[in-house]
């Protein structure tokens, strides 16, 4: 959805504007001109992060920042829009941390990750598919629901046997 390439060298980094607030100065021009319409999504904390080399809570006070402009709104567990709150959203994607978890099962049924052997850990999933802890943590809680992967206290998450896989009529 964002084709936009962001220069994270466009903020100035040593004046007097706090980041967030050219962070978000930026995103409401976007708003402005209409690259983003009420009911899309705000860039994630995760995308502001990489985009613009900004740390996680610089990117929160962002969207913060934002509402108290008017310009957006969050839904707890879904995202920040933009927008007020009246305004009607685009229909409903599959969330994230489902698509990475499907990605990751499919990898599991390909033999990618064996039976007993450990999947990627939070840290690497943050890494490779830029995501927060907290979307990590829900993909590896979505593939232990679905019966893909079992959890060992201090030790990871291994793939189940196939026999406690998901058959493919419930995926």
């Amino acid at each position: 959805m964002y084709d936009f390439v962001y220069d994270p060298y466009v903020l100035d980094r040593d004046g007097p504007v706090p980041i967030y607030k050219q962070v978000a100065d930026l995103i409401r021009e976007q708003i402005e001109r209409g690259d983003l319409k009420a009911g899309d999504p705000v860039p994630s904390e995760a995308k502001l992060e990489r985009d613009y080399e900004i740390a996680r809570t610089t990117a929160r006070r962002v969207a913060r920042e934002l509402r108290e402009q008017g310009m957006a709104y969050t839904i707890q567990g879904e995202g920040t829009f933009v927008g007020p709150p009246s305004s009607p959203r685009a229909a409903r994607k599959v969330p994230l941390y489902q698509k990475i978890a499907e990605e990751i099962a499919e990898r599991i049924r390909q033999g990618d990750f064996p039976p007993n052997r450990a999947i990627p850990g939070e840290k690497a999933m943050m890494s490779e598919y830029g995501i927060a802890k907290v979307t990590a943590r829900q993909v590896v809680a979505h593939l232990r629901d679905q019966g893909w992967v079992f959890t060992v206290p201090y030790r990871g998450t291994f793939v189940s046997n196939p026999d406690e896989w998901p058959d493919e009529h419930s995926k």
